[in-house]
């Protein structure tokens, strides 16, 4: 049973991984796969690519509570669960932007990647000198806007393989709330590598 919070963390990986891979083909992006797609797979693509998203969120939730209610919580575990949540939002937001640029959608994302792999590269250094980043509070809130606001802006982005309704005023509002979420979730990240890089230049200084 201690070896559960690890397989979630481990399959939040694959589903990532797929969850790109079927983002990227149904806009085109795969060789030899995407040409041979009819519109119906593309679709239904879509789709498996979102439910594949939202069940590896979930898992980002149970993961962790599971380690501590099992006292199950490792070095492995603690390595893999960033990693996975990273890998997680940076391929949801690059299969985004595959299935078709959005300036409203490119520049957030493209700020929110960018404070992730600077974190990434922050940490990794400070850690070869021996100190140590802690996730803070507003961190992992900071995750869970990221998920939410991704997650909708994939409904958006696949608003048809859903057969949602066609109605503008519906698209319009859900697109209001998808984009603001999405810019809220960008300002909290880009205020937590601010905090992150502060407490690196102190550490390391």
């Amino acid at each position: 049973m201690k070896s559960l919070p690890n397989i979630l963390t481990s399959s939040r990986l694959v589903m990532a991984l797929f969850m790109f891979v079927a983002l990227a083909a149904a806009a085109g992006a795969v060789p030899w796969v995407s040409d041979q797609l009819t519109a119906d797979a593309q679709l239904r693509l879509e789709r498996w690519a979102f439910y594949a998203f939202v069940i590896a969120a979930v898992t980002d939730f149970f993961d962790g509570w599971l380690a501590r209610k099992l006292d199950a919580v490792s070095v492995w575990g603690a390595i893999l669960d960033p990693i996975g949540d990273k890998i997680l939002v940076c391929g949801a937001l690059l299969g985004l932007m595959a299935l078709g640029p959005n300036p409203l959608v490119v520049l957030p994302a493209g700020l929110i990647l960018f404070r992730e792999f600077t974190v990434s590269a922050l940490r990794e250094v400070g850690a070869g000198r021996g100190v140590k980043l802690p996730v803070t509070l507003l961190a992992k809130w900071k995750t869970t806007l990221q998920l939410v606001s991704i997650g909708a802006e994939m409904v958006l982005a696949s608003w048809g393989a859903f057969g949602l309704p066609q109605e503008p005023s519906m698209i319009g509002g859900f697109t209001l709330v998808a984009h603001g979420l999405l810019w809220l979730a960008t300002l909290v990240t880009l205020i937590t590598g601010a905090q992150y890089w502060e407490a690196a230049r102190k550490a390391l200084a």
